[in-house]
């Protein structure tokens, strides 16, 4: 279907939206820069492939496809541009630069730039292709020259990531029917109204006359004051995120009578908006564009940013906190709300408002692999609850969910603030709370934020309340207490992140009794767990959402031929992984920048999981199974023998990530990000009291996944939501308490 006939946001929808490119790179990098995109995804003559394939039209066209053709270099160098840290995008455009002159060639290439002709020395664009690939292969090896392994695997991610998640005006890329893969064109849910509508300002289509009208219009008291160049709102709460936290405290707290205004750095979209293309999409509804690493390229974070936060995009799954990891919380972290009967309420309050069900009617393709695998070698496989109807069979959620059915707070808590007077302010990002010094602490007295850049609003907000909360995810919230002033050594550690392993197996479409392609149908809808000797869980096995582009960037790159073989089998190609609870930890201080160890016991437990999802994949049928280590591990393992499947899983190990320093690496995956700025019975013990309060200021409180003590080792948003719901709650009881004593 296409775009014209389906209509989108704009925003979301394919085909370049600005002219030129802005990556920076001289035309000499960028001959480079298409030399390296031709050899990871080369042009292929039709005797490379089998007479089959050859007579199929697409896939002959997509073999033929070279990375050199316009304008996926330039895509791919923009993309680059646009969301490397600093430092790497230097790296990169060094080496380009280095690779643009013999001499430099011949210092990172050796040997192979070399020639018996004029001018002896090949640059590193006029080296032959399969001296190109050598070179590349010798770079994925390396070792010793760290950096050349951190240029391999950043052009290689950027440029893979934009061949298969690109899409042109009307939602097309050539290559996805090569691959089998077809873009959720599902009716959507059409509103007369956007169930927000009433409370929402969106500022990138205000201006400075326009917006103070129409936050006046929203019940606001707004001035302006002109020697600052600021306007000055007033409010009871002012919570900064519109996720799993910021969505329950908003409707908890304009329930109780508070005039309470939302801040969202992101946009605002209805099911009716939503295109379901993965390039758009990631590029508009997560944090930099779904593709956040950790400062050591060793991590690819997940987060959203859109109105909604996670619960817009997460894969539905909605699992109670367990029993053993709230008597850890209460007795170990001594946070007694965690085992009160207030907190098994909240968790029942929650399941109810965001419509959990238990039953899933058709399990999709990775699913039914997980089960399936699971029964036949004797493993526990229980059904995961989710927050959608029992038919919901919708593969694209993680793109925003086109039919309505996922109820996240941008449907559910956020209709409910609004109807309650509340107010929310898109594309309107928070710079540092308004902080004033006391005797024995400080006191926050709201907010300073700053609409982004689509908007013409240039005047700073100052948003003056008697409750500030901040509730914009554990990425974010320990930057902005730290940028505003506070000092607490807790805020900003203690960062757990649920490290991901993926395994992979392929069914071919004869396996009948498989339906389905791996972007099919509910995400998470089967779990096989495994717990610790305390009975918290150790690791989980689930299966993810894994779009084209995503796929493309993770797979191990061994050879062009050997890439598009692999992507050619994309659409049957079934992922399981496994999610550890974690027990190493890392920092989060300034924005973007994520550092993150993993700990002896946590490679231990992923090593298992990792062992075991293979297994699971094996048991289900799969012909050939492997992992996402650099060096393309696998086995064909049609009628494999058990010694000969036991010989090749004690090879699988977890390696560490690019900038290690063994033969082969690779990169762990997360979604969830927790206890970056913890609880504790002490200010010694975490940055804030029980109530989600600051030890440090008076009125600042955290309802978002940073509060937690630690890991929660299953999917956290039942979790969030029921903490948020306590700390709201205690909040809305201490502000009518002041009300009734002022």
């Amino acid at each position: 279907m296409d775009m014209e006939e389906e209509r989108c946001h704009p925003l979301l929808t394919g085909g370049r939206k600005e002219k030129g490119y802005n990556h920076r790179l001289s035309t000499s990098q960028m001959h480079v820069m298409t030399a390296m995109c031709e050899t990871l995804f080369p042009s292929l003559p039709l005797d490379s492939l089998n007479k089959q394939n050859s007579e199929h039209q697409a896939l002959s066209a997509f073999y033929r496809t070279s990375g050199s053709q316009f304008p996926f270099p330039d895509e791919a160098a923009e993309l680059l541009f646009n969301r490397s840290i600093p430092e790497a995008l230097s790296l990169v455009s060094w080496v380009l630069l280095i690779l643009s002159f013999r001499l430099g060639t011949l210092l990172l290439c050796g040997t192979l730039c070399l020639s018996w002709k004029w001018p002896f020395i090949h640059k590193f664009s006029e080296i032959s292709l399969e001296k190109r690939e050598e070179i590349l292969k010798n770079w994925s090896r390396e070792n010793r020259w760290i950096p050349l392994r951190i240029v391999f695997v950043l052009i290689k991610l950027v440029c893979f990531y934009t061949l298969f998640s690109r899409a042109d005006a009307n939602g097309h890329n050539p290559i996805w029917k090569a691959i089998g893969y077809h873009v959720d064109t599902r009716e959507k849910l059409t509103r007369k109204e956007r169930p927000l509508q009433e409370g929402i300002v969106e500022t990138m289509y205000e201006t400075d006359s326009t917006l103070i009208q129409s936050l006046t219009e929203k019940g606001l008291e707004v001035t302006e004051d002109p020697e600052q160049n600021i306007y000055k709102i007033k409010c009871d709460v002012v919570i900064v995120g519109s996720g799993c936290g910021g969505g329950v405290a908003a409707a908890v707290l304009a329930n109780s009578g508070q005039k309470v205004i939302v801040l969202e750095k992101g946009e605002y979209f209805v099911s009716n908006d939503y295109s379901s293309l993965e390039g758009p999409s990631m590029n508009e509804l997560y944090e930099s564009g779904g593709l956040m690493p950790s400062l050591d390229g060793k991590m690819i974070i997940l987060a959203g940013s859109t109105v909604g936060g996670g619960s817009a995009i997460n894969w539905s799954a909605c699992i109670r906190t367990p029993d053993s990891v709230l008597k850890e919380w209460s007795q170990k972290y001594k946070i007694p709300f965690f085992a009160s009967p207030e907190y098994q309420s909240a968790m029942g309050t929650v399941c109810k408002r965001i419509g959990v069900t238990e039953k899933c009617n058709h399990e999709s393709f990775q699913n039914q692999v997980l089960r399936q695998g699971c029964e036949k070698i004797g493993l526990k496989v229980e059904s995961v609850a989710i927050n959608s109807s029992a038919d919901h069979y919708c593969g694209s959620c993680c793109y925003g969910c086109r039919t309505g059915d996922k109820k996240g707070t941008d449907t559910t808590w956020l209709v409910d603030a609004v109807s309650n007077g509340a107010v929310i302010l898109t594309g309107c990002k928070a710079e540092k709370f308004i902080l004033k010094d006391g005797m024995k602490k400080k006191t926050c007295l709201g907010v300073i934020a700053a609409a982004t850049r689509r908007s013409k609003v240039t005047k700073k907000l100052q948003i003056e309340s008697k409750v500030t909360i901040s509730a914009c995810g554990s990425l974010s919230t320990p930057p902005l207490m730290i940028s505003s002033g506070l000092k607490n050594p807790n805020i900003g550690r203690n960062l757990h992140l649920h490290p991901v392993q993926f395994a992979w197996g392929y069914f071919p479409e004869d396996m009948t009794n498989l339906s389905g392609n791996n972007y099919e149908g509910g995400i998470i809808t089967s779990i096989h767990k495994v717990f610790a000797e305390d009975s918290t869980p150790r690791f989980i096995i689930e299966a993810p959402a894994l779009g084209p582009g995503s796929f493309s960037a993770l797979v191990p790159w061994v050879s062009g031929l050997d890439a598009k073989d692999r992507m050619a089998k994309y659409a049957r190609t079934a992922n399981l992984f496994a999610l550890i609870r974690d027990k190493g930890s890392g920092e989060v201080k300034a924005e973007g920048r994520v550092s993150y160890r993993l700990d002896q016991m946590d490679k231990e437990s992923l090593k298992i999981g990792l062992r075991k999802a293979l297994r699971i994949l094996v048991a289900a049928g799969a012909v050939e199974v492997g992992t996402y280590r650099s060096d393309g591990q696998r086995i064909k393992c049609k009628g494999i023998k058990e010694e000969d499947l036991d010989e090749f899983l004690d090879t699988v190990t977890i390696p560490g990530g690019p900038r290690s320093r063994s033969e082969f690496w690779t990169v762990f995956t997360t979604a969830h990000q927790m206890a970056s700025c913890r609880m504790g019975a002490t200010e010694e013990e975490g940055a804030l009291d029980e109530n989600g309060e600051s030890w440090e200021a008076k009125g600042l409180y955290v309802c978002d996944g940073s509060v937690l003590p630690s890991a929660v080792g299953v999917n956290p948003m039942v979790t969030i939501e029921s903490t948020s719901y306590y700390i709201a709650s205690k909040i809305a009881e201490t502000l009518k308490s002041e009300k009734q004593h002022g």
